[in-house]
């Protein structure tokens, strides 16, 4: 399908479920960010502003296990405004009273909230793409959102006030609510969730499990704390957002190449790329962290592979799987790892930040050195069963497997990158590890 009729045929008919994406995720980037800010210059101490923040990965986390069944009682529209309802009632709850605890209980709320809006969001769009398009539909996904919540740090930089920002935030929410209810698009028919099951994972993919633990653990971080840590160095909102977009940009550029080397040489060696480079980079933050300029150009570096770590990880997932079978339990299994990273890390950082900025880059570094040297001990896969690598969102709903083309034999053998036949000549030698 050409791009002219892949637009007029699959994007234009579902534009408004992607604005309504993009207002979310302006608001999530926003929110995310302003939070740690706040709750910092309001005095309260890192180990709690982490507290703070996991409560909202713990409602992420709880919407993936109990949202759908709401959504089947009253069907995605309505249920999207239910959602809606309480992340508004959520925002806005912060700008009555100010208490940690009621703020703590607010975000759990907005989390449950958000990540049910996008499982909400995510089956629509599975729904009205089919096995030739659904690689192309997940790929705007993952742009628009990479984009929308970098635009959500920008707004941050004009140094907001606090009521404003929950203000702004709900609209958002509600604007995003609009175009759902007037759309035309029919509704689609939520499929039963597959199980989670952590131990299958581990016993099929480990490094995949360990990626994607590793992988939340960084985002969760990079979403909540860091913020805060940037801020303790800087003492400038402007200087928090422009760092926080410039990373997030990082991470958008380098899905296209990790993507295809990884698809080349093998996920094994990209995962230890991502590690090994984010601990170098975190290093060097932590003993450079007063250039700011250097500040920003090691963000971009650090978005670069700590974006990268749960979209390979599923890559090497489905290696090890045969034409896509079990893909949608394996990735649903693998993103609840990847939300239970992202809910330890505000509560294991906020307690290192508490102590010194430094030991909390050593802590990031040292997660990532157990993702690069684990993923070079790992197992080798033969180039002949390599799948294609799929970019995701740097925030999904538990719908996003079913988006996902690798679970269409069509659709992987379609894109499935083209190896040189090995000949005796260019045969490597059984003990030179390729990947």
């Amino acid at each position: 399908m050409s791009s002219p009729v892949f637009f007029r045929q699959a994007l234009l008919p579902i534009s408004s479920l992607f604005i309504s994406i993009a207002f979310l995720a302006t608001g999530y980037g926003m929110l995310m960010t302003y939070i740690g800010l706040y709750l910092k210059q309001a005095g309260l101490s890192e180990m709690a502003i982490g507290i703070i923040n996991s409560a909202f990965f713990l409602g992420a986390l709880l919407a993936a296990v109990f949202s759908q069944k709401l959504i089947v009682t009253v069907g995605h529209a309505r249920s999207f405004s239910a959602f809606s309802a309480v992340m508004v009632m959520a925002f806005l709850g912060h700008t009555l009273h100010y208490d940690p605890w009621f703020w703590a209980i607010l975000r759990l709320l907005s989390g449950f909230a958000f990540y049910a809006l996008l499982i909400v969001l995510e089956s629509w769009l599975n729904e009205k793409s089919s096995q030739h398009d659904r690689g192309r539909v997940l790929a705007v996904y993952t742009v628009v959102f990479f984009m929308a919540t970098a635009l959500g740090q920008l707004i941050l930089s004009l140094n907001v006030t606090s009521h404003l920002v929950f203000v702004l935030g709900s609209v958002l929410v509600l604007a995003s609510l609009f175009l759902v209810a007037i759309t035309r698009i029919s509704q689609p028919v939520l499929q039963p969730f597959e199980r989670y099951s952590i131990p299958k994972v581990l016993h099929i993919a480990p490094l995949a499990l360990i990626g994607s633990i590793i992988g939340g653990f960084f985002v969760g971080a990079f979403y909540t704390m860091m913020p805060v840590l940037v801020l303790n160095i800087y003492q400038q909102q402007s200087v928090v957002a422009s760092f926080m977009a410039i990373s997030i940009l990082g991470g958008l550029v380098a899905q296209w190449p990790v993507g295809t080397l990884s698809d080349r040489y093998g996920r094994r060696k990209l995962l230890a790329w991502a590690g090994l480079f984010s601990a170098a980079i975190c290093l060097l933050l932590a003993l450079l962290a007063t250039k700011i300029w250097l500040f920003y150009l090691l963000g971009f570096l650090l978005g670069t592979s700590l974006f990268s770590i749960y979209p390979l990880s599923v890559a090497r997932a489905n290696d090890r799987l045969d034409h896509g079978k079990d893909l949608v339990e394996i990735s649903r299994s693998l993103l609840f790892a990847y939300g239970i990273g992202s809910f330890l890390a505000p509560l294991v950082l906020g307690a290192v930040l508490g102590i010194s900025g430094g030991l909390f880059f050593t802590v990031l570094a040292l997660a990532a050195l157990l993702l690069g040297s684990y993923a070079l001990s790992a197992e080798r896969i033969a180039n002949e069963q390599l799948s294609v690598f799929v970019a995701v969102p740097a925030a999904s709903g538990a719908s996003l497997a079913q988006m996902d083309p690798r679970q269409d034999e069509q659709w992987v053998e379609a894109h499935k990158p083209d190896y040189p036949q090995e000949t005796d000549a260019t045969k490597p030698a059984p003990d030179n590890d390729n990947y």
